[in-house]
């Protein structure tokens, strides 16, 4: 038998009852980080998650996503954490040093308080390929990253403590 890698096989995210989600949206590139924060709102919202259970910390640019996360995470208030960012290539490397910390410490917070937390931090080499994963032709990279948190939300709660 041959697996579709690309084949999606969680079907649609469901509620966790009690679920708070914490959003950590970087204001540079807000024409594009704004689509993906409304598509992980939609998302969360969809699943009947209530607004006052839905908090949303806005930080000057992606670097500084990482420590915002920490920081909601260490209040205990939050389930899970959507990180949304963009960061598109340059005439330098600067977007892969940036990349690469980002992801490597949001992978860290993850494991170091055992509780999802989505990269939706989009790495693109041009404006238009952002512009197609923020609601575009490609989709909705905020709707996937809160997806992402809502499925491994329900997978905890059927794993148990």
């Amino acid at each position: 038998m041959t697996i579709d890698k690309n084949q999606r096989e969680l079907g649609k995210p469901s509620l966790v009852t009690g679920s708070r989600v914490g959003i950590v949206v970087s204001s540079y590139h807000r024409d594009i980080t704004g689509k993906l924060h409304s598509g992980a709102v939609e998302t969360l919202k969809s699943v009947g998650i209530a607004d006052e259970d839905i908090f949303t910390a806005w930080v000057p640019g992606s670097w500084e996503i990482p420590l915002a996360a920490q920081r909601l995470l260490d209040t205990d208030k939050w389930d899970a954490i959507v990180c949304l960012g963009c960061v598109i290539r340059g005439e330098t490397t600067h977007d892969q040093h940036i990349n690469t910390t980002i992801s490597n410490a949001l992978g860290m917070l993850s494991l170091d308080y055992s509780k999802p937390v989505a990269f939706g931090v989009l790495t693109c080499n041009t404006l238009d390929q952002a512009l197609a994963r923020s609601g575009g032709s490609v989709g909705n990279k905020g709707v996937e990253a809160a997806e992402s948190v809502l499925h491994m939300l329900s997978l905890f709660e059927e794993i148990g403590s």
